[in-house]
């Protein structure tokens, strides 16, 4: 099973080839090598919304990067931004999940406290043997 720091650009879309248009862009459709999570889609669409270009990915598919660039020399470049943006993504997405799961391990109020606490050290030393 592939995780999250394996998701990375694999190719393009076969189904969208980039083509010259007579509009001044290149629509541009980045295949992801596995289908990312919505709430990471959610994230990279978080960083990218400010690029120029823009970049998105559609949380509901997960699967390619979109955006455009006005040259073709223009598209290299582009998908070393992308990439780069990716690997953040990811690393800041695991780091999130980790502090996630350690803030849940952290013991807050409890049944171990007030009168119910009480109640449940009385209840657990209770003996029945006698």
């Amino acid at each position: 099973m592939e995780g999250i720091s394996d998701l990375k650009i694999c190719g393009l879309d076969e189904m969208r080839p980039p083509r010259i248009r007579k509009e001044p862009y290149i629509d541009l459709y980045f295949q992801l090598s596995h289908k990312a999570p919505e709430d990471w889609c959610n994230d990279f669409n978080n960083l990218t919304k400010q690029l120029q270009p823009p970049a998105k990915i559609a949380p509901a598919t997960g699967l390619f990067v979109e955006t455009w660039v006005r040259k073709p020399e223009e598209i290299e470049p582009r998908l070393k931004l992308l990439q780069d943006i990716i690997t953040d993504c990811s690393e800041k997405y695991i780091a999130r999940i980790h502090a996630q799961a350690a803030a849940q391990q952290v013991p807050g109020k409890s049944e171990d406290e007030g009168e119910q606490g009480r109640l449940n050290q009385i209840i657990a030393g209770l003996d029945f043997d006698t």
